[in-house]
């Protein structure tokens, strides 16, 4: 594998902000995200995608905004539910 190919599969499967939170298993072992929403609902999984990567990108302000946008999403879907 060439090494633009490397960097450019890396990017996509495991970028920069999804691996380098500090969360570890009790094994040592970085979490990624992905280990944690794969086991959630897709709006509480988007929202946790946007709060665990809010500081490790540029805009906080903006993951956080996208957190919200989906929290909020939940809340309506379940209040319509009841």
């Amino acid at each position: 594998m060439k090494s633009h190919d490397k960097d450019n599969k890396n990017s996509v499967n495991h970028p920069v902000h999804y691996t380098s939170h500090p969360a570890k298993c009790a094994c040592g072992v970085g979490i990624e995200c992905i280990q944690i929403t794969e086991h959630m609902g897709f709006n509480l999984g988007n929202a946790m995608k946007y709060l665990w990567r809010a500081d490790l990108k540029q805009d906080a302000i903006e993951d956080l905004k996208k957190a919200r946008w989906y929290i909020e999403r939940e809340l309506q879907r379940r209040v319509d539910s009841e």
